[in-house]
Protein backbone atom coordinates (compact mmCIF):
# COMPACT_ATOMS: atom_id res chain seq x y z
CA UNK A 1 0.00 0.00 0.00
CA UNK A 2 1.30 3.44 -0.87
CA UNK A 3 1.43 6.62 1.15
CA UNK A 4 -0.47 9.76 0.17
CA UNK A 5 1.95 12.70 -0.05
CA UNK A 6 0.45 16.14 0.59
CA UNK A 7 2.01 19.48 -0.21
CA UNK A 8 2.61 21.87 2.69
CA UNK A 9 -0.76 23.41 1.76
CA UNK A 10 -2.42 19.97 2.21
CA UNK A 11 -2.90 19.64 -1.55
CA UNK A 12 -2.72 15.95 -2.48
CA UNK A 13 0.34 15.46 -4.71
CA UNK A 14 0.84 11.75 -5.33
CA UNK A 15 1.09 8.28 -3.86
CA UNK A 16 4.64 7.31 -2.90
CA UNK A 17 6.00 3.98 -1.67
CA UNK A 18 6.05 3.73 2.14
CA UNK A 19 9.85 3.46 2.17
CA UNK A 20 10.15 6.75 0.23
CA UNK A 21 7.75 8.38 2.70
CA UNK A 22 9.84 7.20 5.63
CA UNK A 23 12.99 8.56 3.97
CA UNK A 24 11.30 11.96 3.61
CA UNK A 25 10.30 11.89 7.30
CA UNK A 26 13.79 10.85 8.47
CA UNK A 27 15.31 13.62 6.33
CA UNK A 28 12.83 16.04 7.99
CA UNK A 29 11.34 16.94 4.62
CA UNK A 30 7.91 15.63 5.63
CA UNK A 31 5.81 14.94 8.71
CA UNK A 32 3.55 11.95 9.31
CA UNK A 33 -0.18 12.71 9.54
CA UNK A 34 -1.68 9.20 9.45
CA UNK A 35 -0.16 5.78 10.11
CA UNK A 36 -0.93 2.09 9.70
CA UNK A 37 -0.51 0.96 13.30
CA UNK A 38 -0.21 -2.67 12.21
CA UNK A 39 3.07 -2.05 10.34
CA UNK A 40 6.33 -0.70 11.74
CA UNK A 41 9.65 0.05 10.04
CA UNK A 42 12.76 -0.45 12.16
CA UNK A 43 16.37 0.47 11.70
CA UNK A 44 19.35 0.53 14.02
CA UNK A 45 18.36 3.96 15.39
CA UNK A 46 14.71 4.44 14.43
CA UNK A 47 11.35 2.79 14.79
CA UNK A 48 8.60 4.41 12.75
CA UNK A 49 5.02 3.34 12.15
CA UNK A 50 4.19 2.84 8.48
CA UNK A 51 2.90 6.19 7.18
CA UNK A 52 -0.27 6.28 5.08
CA UNK A 53 -0.40 10.10 4.79
CA UNK A 54 2.52 12.53 4.98
CA UNK A 55 2.75 16.29 4.49
CA UNK A 56 5.78 18.01 3.03
CA UNK A 57 7.34 20.60 5.32
CA UNK A 58 8.08 23.04 2.47
CA UNK A 59 5.64 23.98 -0.27
CA UNK A 60 6.43 22.54 -3.71
CA UNK A 61 5.14 24.49 -6.73
CA UNK A 62 3.24 22.17 -9.08
CA UNK A 63 2.71 23.60 -12.58
CA UNK A 64 -0.82 23.06 -13.89
CA UNK A 65 -0.47 24.78 -17.25
CA UNK A 66 0.74 21.77 -19.22
CA UNK A 67 -1.76 19.44 -20.89
CA UNK A 68 -1.66 15.78 -19.99
CA UNK A 69 -0.82 13.41 -22.81
CA UNK A 70 -3.32 10.72 -23.64
CA UNK A 71 -2.11 7.41 -22.23
CA UNK A 72 -4.11 4.18 -22.20
CA UNK A 73 -3.99 4.13 -18.40
CA UNK A 74 -5.66 7.54 -18.11
CA UNK A 75 -7.92 6.95 -21.12
CA UNK A 76 -9.33 3.70 -19.71
CA UNK A 77 -9.81 5.32 -16.29
CA UNK A 78 -11.60 8.31 -17.89
CA UNK A 79 -14.01 5.93 -19.66
CA UNK A 80 -14.47 3.79 -16.52
CA UNK A 81 -12.80 0.77 -18.19
CA UNK A 82 -15.85 0.39 -20.46
CA UNK A 83 -16.03 0.06 -24.26
CA UNK A 84 -17.59 3.27 -25.54
CA UNK A 85 -19.36 1.43 -28.40
CA UNK A 86 -20.87 -1.75 -26.89
CA UNK A 87 -20.72 -0.75 -23.22
CA UNK A 88 -18.94 -3.87 -21.98
CA UNK A 89 -16.73 -3.44 -18.92
CA UNK A 90 -13.22 -4.91 -18.90
CA UNK A 91 -14.44 -7.63 -16.50
CA UNK A 92 -16.99 -8.76 -19.11
CA UNK A 93 -14.37 -9.40 -21.80
CA UNK A 94 -13.39 -13.02 -22.44
CA UNK A 95 -10.31 -14.90 -23.53
CA UNK A 96 -8.22 -12.84 -25.92
CA UNK A 97 -10.52 -9.82 -25.77
CA UNK A 98 -9.09 -6.71 -24.16
CA UNK A 99 -9.45 -2.92 -24.04
CA UNK A 100 -7.84 -0.80 -26.73
CA UNK A 101 -7.67 2.82 -27.80
CA UNK A 102 -9.86 3.78 -30.76
CA UNK A 103 -9.76 6.97 -32.77
CA UNK A 104 -13.23 8.29 -33.58
CA UNK A 105 -11.75 9.89 -36.69
CA UNK A 106 -9.02 7.40 -37.68
CA UNK A 107 -5.44 8.62 -38.02
CA UNK A 108 -5.56 7.53 -41.67
CA UNK A 109 -8.37 10.04 -42.21
CA UNK A 110 -6.76 13.00 -40.50
CA UNK A 111 -7.67 12.24 -36.88
CA UNK A 112 -5.30 12.89 -34.02
CA UNK A 113 -4.43 11.56 -30.56
CA UNK A 114 -6.30 14.28 -28.67
CA UNK A 115 -8.60 13.57 -25.73
CA UNK A 116 -11.61 14.52 -27.88
CA UNK A 117 -10.80 11.99 -30.60
CA UNK A 118 -9.96 8.83 -28.62
CA UNK A 119 -12.18 6.45 -26.68
CA UNK A 120 -11.81 3.16 -24.86
CA UNK A 121 -12.88 0.29 -27.10
CA UNK A 122 -12.95 -3.49 -26.71
CA UNK A 123 -10.87 -5.41 -29.24
CA UNK A 124 -13.90 -6.92 -31.09
CA UNK A 125 -15.45 -3.47 -31.63
CA UNK A 126 -12.08 -2.00 -32.63
CA UNK A 127 -11.54 -4.78 -35.18
CA UNK A 128 -15.03 -4.26 -36.60
CA UNK A 129 -14.60 -0.48 -36.85
CA UNK A 130 -11.10 -0.66 -38.34
CA UNK A 131 -10.23 2.52 -40.25
CA UNK A 132 -13.88 3.52 -40.77
CA UNK A 133 -15.82 6.38 -39.22
CA UNK A 134 -18.24 5.54 -36.40
CA UNK A 135 -21.29 6.22 -38.60
CA UNK A 136 -20.00 3.98 -41.40
CA UNK A 137 -20.18 0.85 -39.21
CA UNK A 138 -23.38 1.76 -37.38
CA UNK A 139 -21.73 2.48 -34.03
CA UNK A 140 -22.49 5.35 -31.70
CA UNK A 141 -20.27 6.68 -28.94
CA UNK A 142 -21.85 6.15 -25.51
CA UNK A 143 -20.37 9.34 -24.04
CA UNK A 144 -18.66 12.06 -26.02
CA UNK A 145 -14.97 12.17 -25.15
CA UNK A 146 -13.45 15.21 -23.48
CA UNK A 147 -10.26 16.02 -21.65
CA UNK A 148 -10.67 15.06 -17.97
CA UNK A 149 -9.91 17.61 -15.30
CA UNK A 150 -6.59 17.46 -13.50
CA UNK A 151 -7.92 15.91 -10.28
CA UNK A 152 -9.73 13.09 -12.05
CA UNK A 153 -6.79 12.44 -14.34
CA UNK A 154 -4.28 12.14 -11.52
CA UNK A 155 -6.34 10.29 -8.93
CA UNK A 156 -8.60 8.04 -11.00
CA UNK A 157 -5.88 5.45 -11.55
CA UNK A 158 -4.62 5.39 -7.98
CA UNK A 159 -5.94 3.20 -5.21
CA UNK A 160 -6.57 5.25 -2.08
CA UNK A 161 -7.70 4.14 1.36
CA UNK A 162 -10.66 5.75 3.10
CA UNK A 163 -8.23 7.72 5.32
CA UNK A 164 -6.37 9.02 2.26
CA UNK A 165 -9.69 9.80 0.54
CA UNK A 166 -10.57 12.14 3.43
CA UNK A 167 -7.55 14.30 2.62
CA UNK A 168 -8.42 14.40 -1.09
CA UNK A 169 -11.98 15.35 -0.16
CA UNK A 170 -10.74 18.00 2.29
CA UNK A 171 -8.73 19.76 -0.42
CA UNK A 172 -10.86 19.20 -3.55
CA UNK A 173 -14.34 18.80 -2.06
CA UNK A 174 -17.14 16.24 -2.18
CA UNK A 175 -17.76 16.55 -5.92
CA UNK A 176 -14.19 15.59 -6.84
CA UNK A 177 -14.26 12.62 -4.51
CA UNK A 178 -17.57 11.40 -5.97
CA UNK A 179 -16.10 11.69 -9.47
CA UNK A 180 -13.15 9.53 -8.45
CA UNK A 181 -14.95 6.88 -6.44
CA UNK A 182 -18.41 6.89 -7.95
CA UNK A 183 -19.80 6.85 -4.41
CA UNK A 184 -21.10 9.48 -1.99
CA UNK A 185 -18.41 11.20 0.02
CA UNK A 186 -17.60 9.64 3.41
CA UNK A 187 -18.51 11.50 6.58
CA UNK A 188 -15.64 13.41 8.18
Amino acid sequence: MGCLALNASFEPLTIVPARRAIRLVIDQKAEILEVDRGRVYRSERHELPCPTVIRLVRYIHVPRSFRRQVTNTFLFARDDYRCQYCGRHRHELRGRQFLTRDHIVPLSRGGDNSWKNVVTCCSPCNNKKGHHLVSEVGFRVLSMPKEPNYVTLVWAVRKVTSVQARYIQMFYGDEALRALTGHPAPEL
